[in-house]
């Protein structure tokens, strides 16, 4: 199973010179815990729930690139879903964000990795019971 058929396609993203009361603001209204950070078009960092947590009565006036993790770990789309689930495991992290020719094309997550994992079990289960 490879990560292309998993990661969120085109995932929403911020600048490092964004606020993290914006990048906060995103990813509330996106459900999500974790963000990439693009500058001119390249990955350069993720920006997490916790990231933002350590600066709590600062996001207004605190930049992105001084809470984001810079040059995070990635996967290509073609990487197989239990690699990334290796280095999520071996990193503790919860998502990864998905690049392919130095562009950042997705994002995958420890949610995908669950969904995956049930619908391996789902099928297999399938198949013993049939």
């Amino acid at each position: 199973m490879r990560i292309s058929d998993r990661m969120t396609r085109n995932p929403a993203s911020v600048n490092p010179k964004d606020t993290l009361a914006k990048a906060k603001a995103l990813m509330e209204s996106g459900g999500f815990r974790r963000v990439p950070v693009i500058d001119n078009g390249q990955l350069v960092g993720i920006l997490s729930d916790r990231d933002l947590r350590q600066h709590l009565g600062y996001l207004e006036t605190t930049r992105v690139n001084a809470a984001m993790t810079a040059s995070p770990m990635t996967v290509t789309p073609h990487s197989s879903v239990e690699d990334a689930a290796r280095l999520m495991l071996e990193h503790k992290v919860g998502g990864l964000p998905v690049v392919e020719n130095g562009k950042l094309v997705g994002i995958v997550t420890t949610s995908d990795m669950l969904r995956a994992l049930l619908e391996v079990i789902q099928a297999t289960q399938g198949t013993t019971n049939g």
